[in-house]
């Protein structure tokens, strides 16, 4: 795998976490919809955490499309499942979930897949 390559990838997998982060902080901020539906979709268009996870996922369109012009679809995916690893961490250390023991196999798991799968590029 080229190093142009593995840094599409990695810029695609941040991209994932990071939005997946600002989606995770903007829907707290959100009120209960019981408060009315026209105020929690004010809220809801207006959140900038939400903002900032819609852009950041626009970019990753953007990488995401790239990736898909050089690699096969059944390479492609399985590799972009690094995220699960990278939501794992990222909302234990940023987010402060608590992440139990068998979470944490699952996501080594799936990166024992991921490096099956690249392997073969």
């Amino acid at each position: 795998m080229s190093v142009s390559l593995v840094a599409l990838f990695a810029a695609s997998v941040a991209c994932d976490v990071a939005g997946q982060l600002a989606f995770k902080r903007g829907a707290d901020r959100l009120p209960a919809v019981s408060t009315g539906a026209g105020r929690f979709a004010l809220r809801l268009v207006a959140e900038p955490w939400l903002i900032a996870g819609l852009m950041i996922y626009a970019i990753e369109f953007l990488v995401w499309t790239r990736i898909l012009a050089l690699v096969p679809l059944a390479i492609a995916f399985p590799v972009a499942s690094l995220n699960i690893l990278g939501v794992t961490v990222a909302s234990r250390l940023w987010l402060g979930e608590r992440i139990a023991p068998r979470q944490y196999a699952g996501a080594a798991l799936v990166t024992a897949g991921v490096a099956l799968v690249a392997s073969s590029l």
